[in-house]
């Protein structure tokens, strides 16, 4: 048979046989029907089922936030590493692709022989004298395994699986990022706005500590007033320092969060007093949306799918394996030799191997590989309904949150009306000094208390958009930083 026989009858061989694929098939797993439709606390009117959008934090409205979110995209740490990870797993899809193709390989050699006379010299075909000769060659390798169960073809779509999920990973890294920074940036604004609340009670407190003192010095007062006034002052002092250090380590999360040193604060941040607040209906879309959205659950169907693969690759390893290996070759004891045809030598044939399973390792790697699958499948199942329910307990917190700082408000609005009639009751002798130190406390509290209602509105808007998944949509692109192409 001819070479070129030989090759066609392999080339036959390999699309004859190469049809076959072991193993299960990915089929999309289910999700519950339930989760079709809108969210059990959608039908709040704080809330629309309007697709959300893919930059969510613009619905705050903060130039200084967007800045900071986009920065973060691009140089935070985490999502530097995520990116890094990405790239690995594309380039191992294209070493598994590589399997699919034929290996080649080339040499040359030059080297300088002798052959030594020993203690037959002279004596039948022994030389004389040793003899010295020169040998070049060149030869090439060329091998391929033809995928007769489909072992190869299972192990480039287990990468593939992998690729996605890193892919989803970013994504996750991204939105958890970006909520981070939301988060973060609000509780330096919310730290502001108490501390300026506390400082404003101060204020008003040293004025009813002076009234008190005058009329005590006056002998219209009592000294018991004037000790009550001081407590009230030192308690509306003692809250400024800690709501500075709340403010001070959010900014330096904010700097570490962006990619910069704490040092580096960022000005905008630093000037901040209002926390930031959607003032539309936020819009939430539906359970199918999110599903489809949500990075994590993403990346458990990607997983899913790499392992249902993978038990493809053990099973094809149940059966034998065919390569086809040919070799050409040219030597001879000049450079001038290697073009003359008689010296060229070749082969060319199919090697089958087959690891046959009677010790049982083989099948025992196959049910390993199903139960990871299952293990995987139950995984899937598990982020669904995490997702669902992160989503509905966001849901309910935001608005019990904007009920709770609602209701506050009205209660500060009330204590600044009694506040300020007790005062002037106070001036004209009808209210006596205890009944306005008490009513300069309970508008302190109720100050304090929208303070705190704001922060953790905030907060519960941010929470609510890191569980809808969204923000990794059309993100920047990562700055990378090479680990062996510094300057």
């Amino acid at each position: 048979m001819t070479i070129k026989n030989r090759l066609l009858a392999c080339a036959a061989l390999t699309a004859s046989l190469a049809a076959c694929t072991v193993g299960p098939d990915f089929e999309r797993p289910r999700t519950p029907a339930a989760a079709a439709p809108g969210f059990i606390e959608s039908a709040d009117p704080h809330f629309a089922q309007t697709p959300l959008p893919e930059g969510w934090w613009r619905l705050f409205e903060d130039p200084a936030l967007d800045a900071l979110v986009t920065r973060a995209l691009e140089h935070n740490t985490s999502v530097r590493e995520a990116s890094a990870n990405l790239r690995r797993a594309r380039a191992l899809v294209r070493e598994a692709r590589g399997a699919q193709l034929p290996s080649l390989s080339a040499s040359g050699t030059a080297t300088t022989n002798q052959v030594g006379t020993g203690a037959n010299a002279g004596v039948g075909f022994a030389p004389p004298e040793p003899i010295t000769f020169d040998f070049y060659q060149l030869a090439s390798d060329a091998s391929y395994e033809v995928d007769l169960f489909g072992g190869i073809r299972r192990s480039v779509e287990a990468s593939r699986g992998d690729a996605l999920a890193a892919a989803a990973e970013l994504d996750a890294a991204r939105v958890s990022v970006a909520a981070e920074v939301a988060r973060t940036y609000a509780l330096a604004c919310s730290s502001r706005l108490q501390a300026n609340i506390a400082r404003e009670s101060l204020t008003a407190q040293r004025r009813t500590l002076d009234l008190n003192q005058r009329l005590f010095t006056a002998g219209r007062g009592q000294r018991r007033d004037v000790a009550n006034a001081e407590l009230l002052v030192a308690q509306a002092q003692a809250q400024i320092p800690q709501f500075e250090a709340e403010q001070s380590a959010a900014l330096f999360a904010l700097a570490t969060l962006t990619g910069d040193p704490p040092s580096q604060t960022d000005t905008a941040a630093n000037t901040c007093a209002v926390p930031p607040r959607v003032r539309v209906p936020i819009p939430v879309g539906d359970g199918a949306a999110l599903l489809a959205r949500r990075p994590d659950v993403r990346a458990a169907e990607a997983r899913l799918a790499a392992d249902t693969a993978r038990v493809g690759v053990a099973t094809a390893a149940l059966y034998p394996s065919i390569r086809l290996a040919g070799s050409l070759s040219v030597g001879g004891t000049s450079p001038g030799a290697l073009g003359e045809s008689d010296n060229i030598g070749f082969s060319l044939g199919p090697l089958i191997s087959w690891s046959i399973p009677i010790d049982g390792i083989a099948r025992a790697r196959v049910n390993a590989a199903s139960a990871q699958a299952d293990g995987r499948l139950a995984a899937f199942d598990g982020a669904v309904l995490t997702a669902l329910q992160e989503t509905e307990q966001a849901l309910a917190r935001l608005k019990g949150a904007i009920e709770q700082e609602e209701a506050l408000q009205t209660a500060a609005t009330a204590a600044e009306e009694v506040a300020r009639i007790t005062r002037i009751r106070f001036r004209v002798g009808r209210d006596n000094a205890l009944q306005l130190l008490e009513v300069e406390r309970n508008l302190f509290a109720a100050r304090a208390a929208t303070g705190t209602a704001a922060a953790a509105r905030a907060e519960a808007e941010v929470a609510l958009f890191r569980a809808l998944g969204g923000g990794w949509e059309n993100a920047p692109a990562v700055a990378e930083v090479s680990a062996t192409k510094r300057d």
